[in-house]
């Protein structure tokens, strides 16, 4: 069969830029195993071979279109590689991507050599840091050790502490190589202790030539033990090996190449410039990672055409045909693919580690049977992510199901009451047979917000019918419904609005892609997707940028819900002003502002236009029942913009997240001083403004070193005072008495953010002046409290 590259192109590329190592693991695959062809490498990468790698890397998500690549520093010990030539590949591979995909750039250590210097390069240049620790000192001592026999523990953990000081956005995760020799659950519990984002539990390369240390069996009755574990603690860390399982089982893709049937997407560039498939496969035989190719003289295309590579991406039909009749296939995928090695068959056998992969498999099916899979639980690693102040992709989808789920919830408590029989079962319809399209509308933010005013008695559920019509249109289905004219337009929550005049309700017949109205003898035929027209059509406008794309919301009827007052629907020119402020505030905070890009991208529905208020100060808000929208008047530039969707998408987070988890005792009436408020807080308002303030606070940290001249001075005042009073709001909630035990462990975490910030040094006049303004404040709310409260 003849092929023109990769079937699948190559997003995950690893690195070598060092060959050497200064540890002596002995279950190394580099050093230890088979292929021994390191000998003959040069010891660190050339400035030759980095830029041949990152110009092929470039030049291949381009002609494939790839949205982003991964690039992993790998070697050897990658830091071998000295910190200016590190900072070189970093600068390189950034410049090189620029403009054509996103870099999400990783490096693999033992962590022995890292320090602040290390740490201030790849934080400069958003390198995430993975360390490989193999668990408390019994364990990581039977292996990780120098050539002369020394531990390599307390400076691996020296590393980890300094890594996790530095931030959560450098903090990659732990990689934990097995031995059955060791306690599981010790090994679970020091690695827990460390707080990774996430673990990844390797099997130790081995094949049917060499198998693994103990009998068939024992690393899965070994990690079937952290497993079990792992759910009872409530899933507190990420570990990818068990995510894949769980992930598989759902019929989802995996996060390893150990486990499912993905094609492999992955290539290994070598110190010298040759190419090589996954270096696990040194284990295999002397030689058998080798391609033959190398970045001076092949592109990755034709990397791609290497049977080795090739093969590895077909999937069930490159299994033997004993994998291929297992039940367990689907999870399994065979396993790692250099554990199926034997001489004489080569690759084409099950797992080394087949009994050890059923017995995990089955018990995490069976564990996966007895789960209540309707409950939309939040995992303990991503309330320790939201709480530590940030969150990212799979955190906001957690709370999104949540919020799914109040919705339905809503909807179903409306529509079994109501005399709209037609609109429900139109409803009802629509979810059995094209249930994301009900969940695109309910999904967008003030369709809550209705829902709570029918069922408090101040909105009509007349309303049912709008969402129901909408619904349709999203499925693409052919339906006729009534729906009321509420000051005189038809509303269809999150598509726009048509004005029909003074009528009480029309019918609307929905198409594939728009839909035609009759009221009183009046006949209108709409497109969605073309703005005017006969009955004045008013679509909702959005604002994208770089694949983001929000509601620029002005016509929903329910909109209306904020502090402050809504505007009426924008010009063209308004709306050209939100478009330029919207890009130029989210390149903004996806370059400097970063740790808060992933979640506000994954959850940000709206932003909804308020009227500036009239002392010119800045106006924003978000409303409880309104997650995913941000209400905003319009600032005075990007920078304002940027602080403002930061500042209130943190208010959506907390918001979603007590509607899941209980953080403080409802029954406390005690008002509290808050230093961003007049008036005295109860402990809710407390706790989310001090939230909030732990990303103002960041905002201004960050700004004080990105901007200079009087907005880097007047970025240090904000950074002084905010630090100095969120750290004393997060003491005061933590000696209120009124949290609960899940609220005290998130207070604390918010503290832990908050804290490194307090000893970072800032110019005297900006201090006092910081704390001038932070008096003012405390005497104003003083004064405001009536005598004997």
């Amino acid at each position: 069969m003849s092929v023109a590259g990769p079937a699948v192109p190559f997003r995950q590329f690893v690195l070598k830029v060092a060959s050497r190592c200064d540890l002596a693991c002995d279950h190394c695959y580099v050093y230890e195993h088979a292929d021994q062809s390191w000998r003959a490498r040069p010891k660190v990468m050339s400035d030759e071979t980095i830029a041949w790698s990152a110009s092929r890397i470039a030049d291949h998500a381009k002609r494939h279109g790839l949205p982003g690549v991964t690039v992993v520093l790998h070697g050897g010990e990658p830091l071998l590689a000295g910190r200016h030539r590190l900072e070189r590949i970093s600068r390189e591979l950034i410049r090189a991507l620029d403009g054509v995909c996103a870099l999400d750039l990783r490096i693999h250590t033992n962590g022995v050599l890292l320090d602040e210097a290390f740490c201030d390069l790849f934080a400069a240049h958003g390198v995430k840091i993975g360390i490989s620790l193999d668990g408390d000192r019994v364990a990581n001592d039977r292996h990780r050790l120098y050539a002369d026999g020394r531990s390599s523990y307390d400076k691996v953990l020296r590393a980890i502490d300094l890594v996790r000081r530095r931030g959560p956005e450098l903090y990659a995760g732990l990689l934990c190589t097995i031995d059955v020799a060791n306690d599981p659950l010790a090994v679970y519990e020091a690695l827990a202790a460390l707080h990774p984002p996430r673990v990844d539990f390797l099997l130790p390369h081995a094949t049917w030539d060499a198998p693994p240390p103990g009998p068939p069996g024992a690393y899965g009755d070994w990690l079937v033990r952290i497993f079990d574990r792992w759910l009872a603690d409530g899933r507190m860390m990420k570990v990818r090996l068990f995510e894949s399982a769980l992930r598989t089982i759902g019929s989802e893709t995996s996060l390893t190449e150990s486990l499912g049937l993905e094609p492999s997407d992955l290539v290994v560039i070598e110190t010298e410039g040759t190419y090589e498939q996954a270096d696990s496969l040194k284990t295999s035989y002397d030689g058998a990672p080798a391609t033959g190719f190398n970045v001076s003289d092949h592109s990755l295309d034709t990397v791609g055409l290497h049977p080795g590579i090739h093969g590895r991406q077909t999937g069930l039909a490159g299994l033997c045909a004993e994998c291929r009749s297992c039940p367990v296939v689907s999870t399994c995928g065979g396993g790692l693919y250099a554990h199926r090695y034997r001489t004489g068959t080569g690759f084409a056998n099950p797992s080394v580690y087949c009994a050890d992969l059923m017995k995990l498999i089955t018990h995490v099916q069976k564990a996966v049977t007895t789960m209540d899979r309707t409950a939309h639980t939040l995992p303990a690693a991503d309330v320790a992510a939201l709480a530590a102040g940030y969150g990212g992709v799979e955190a906001i989808a957690h709370l999104e199901a949540g919020q799914r789920s109040v919705r339905r919830a809503l909807l179903a408590a409306i529509g079994n009451a109501s005399p709209s029989m037609e609109a429900w079962r139109l409803l009802t319809e629509i979810d059995r047979e094209t249930p994301a399209a009900l969940d695109t509308v309910l999904g967008h933010p003030y369709v809550r917000v209705w829902a709570v005013k029918c069922l408090r008695g101040t909105a009509d559920d007349g309303h049912l019918a709008s969402i129901a019509a909408t619904a349709a249109l999203h499925a693409g289905v052919e339906a006729s419904v009534r729906l009321p004219v509420r000051d005189g337009a038809l509303h269809l929550p999150g598509l726009g609005l048509l004005r029909v005049g003074a009528v009480s309700g029309a019918t609307v017949e929905t198409e594939a892609g728009g839909f035609r109205v009759h009221a009183d003898g009046l006949h209108h035929e709409v497109r969605l997707d073309e703005p005017g027209g006969p009955g004045e059509w008013s679509p909702v406008r959005h604002l994208s940028v770089n694949g983001l794309t929000v509601a620029l919301e002005d016509v929903d009827l329910y909109r209306d819900c904020h502090q402050w007052p809504a505007t009426q629907r924008l010009n063209d020119q308004e709306v050209e002003r939100w478009s330029t402020l919207f890009s130029d505030a989210w390149a903004l905070i996806t370059r400097d502002h970063s740790a808060y890009a992933a979640g506000l991208a994954a959850g940000l529905r709206a932003v909804m236009p308020l009227k500036p208020a009239a002392d010119g100060s800045e106006v924003s808000s978000t409303a409880r029942d309104a997650f995913g929208a941000v209400a905003v008047a319009p600032p005075a530039d990007a920078a304002t913009l940027a602080l403002l969707l930061i500042h209130e998408f943190q208010h959506v987070k907390l918001g979603a997240l007590l509607d899941m988890v209980d953080l403080y005792d409802q029954d406390d009436t005690t008002l509290y001083y808050a230093p961003w408020r007049d008036d005295p807080r109860p402990i809710e308002g407390l706790l989310q403004g001090t939230y909030a303030h732990i990303a103002v606070t960041d905002f201004w940290r960050v700004r004080r070193q990105a901007d200079d001249g009087p907005a880097a001075e007047r970025a240090s005042v904000q950074f002084a005072r905010w630090r100095t009073q969120t750290a004393e709001a997060v003491e005061t909630l933590a000696g209120s008495g009124a949290l609960t035990g899940t609220g005290r462990r998130f207070v604390a975490a918010m503290g832990n953010s908050i804290r490194p910030w307090l000893a970072e040094p800032i110019p005297a006049s900006a201090e006092e002046e910081a704390r001038l303004a932070a008096a003012r404040h405390r005497s104003r709310a003083a004064a405001r409290v009536p005598h004997g409260a």
